[in-house]
């Protein structure tokens, strides 16, 4: 992992050391009568009568067309709405019994070292038969430069036995404090405190000397560039 001296250097400003018509024709042709033959002369001339002329046919009315019928339109399609990540949340958090293992690295190695420290926790956990009753957390403790102390914390509802001695029980942090949420990689958390900073600059807030990383994905089960962590800055 390549050192991120802006990482650094936020972390460092955060802790001093110490988530749219009708139909055809209506009426039949009449055929024409046909025409009279002249008359032959006879000795007594008769007249002839006069043909009667057949009415024609009254024509049946047609039917009216059937009326068209309109389909119901059906309602539109209801568009789920993407609410956005908190940015800044105020929340007030619990403290919660945890399983506790202080470490510390350098910047260059640090995601690694995290994780080393939560495959120990979960080994821990794993053998004794305990499952964990919340997300495992980073508690950024202190920094400087060139690296930083922390706590790896895992929730649990009973003690655990056995503990080495860079583990203990205890209790996660509580108190008003700020929520964030990064999305992706550790590597691209410089961003995600940069803008931290910006806010607490922006709205004058002042924040405690250390803060907490929440992985709301199984750092060991999830590939990096998907992580999802709440990240806490408590205040003052």
């Amino acid at each position: 992992m390549n050192c991120r001296r802006s990482f650094r250097l936020i972390l460092v400003a955060l802790i001093p050391i110490a988530a749219i018509s009708l139909g055809p024709v209506g009426a039949l042709a009449q055929s024409p009568a046909p025409a009279a033959s002249p008359a032959v002369p006879v000795a007594s001339p008769t007249p002839a009568p006069e043909p009667t002329a057949t009415p024609a046919p009254a024509a049946s009315p047609s039917a009216p067309p059937a009326a068209a019928e309109t389909p119901a339109t059906p309602p539109p399609a209801v568009t789920p709405v993407q609410t956005a990540d908190p940015f800044g949340e105020q929340i007030a958090l619990e403290p919660k019994m945890v399983v506790v293992l202080k470490g510390n690295a350098n910047w260059d190695s640090a995601f690694d070292a995290l994780i080393d420290s939560f495959k120990s926790l979960s080994a821990l956990l794993d053998k004794q038969g305990i499952k964990r009753a919340g997300n495992p957390m980073i508690v950024y403790t202190s920094t400087d430069d060139t690296g930083f102390t922390y706590l790896a914390e895992i929730p649990v509802d009973q003690d655990l036995k056995n503990l080495t001695k860079d583990m203990s029980m205890g209790k996660s942090p509580e108190g008003k404090a700020l929520k964030f949420v990064h999305r992706g990689s550790y590597d691209n958390m410089d961003n995600t405190y940069e803008a931290i900073t910006n806010h607490l600059d922006d709205k004058k807030l002042e924040a405690k000397d250390t803060f907490i990383e929440e992985y709301l994905t199984d750092p060991l089960k999830t590939a990096e560039d998907k992580l999802v962590i709440n990240v806490y800055v408590p205040l003052k």
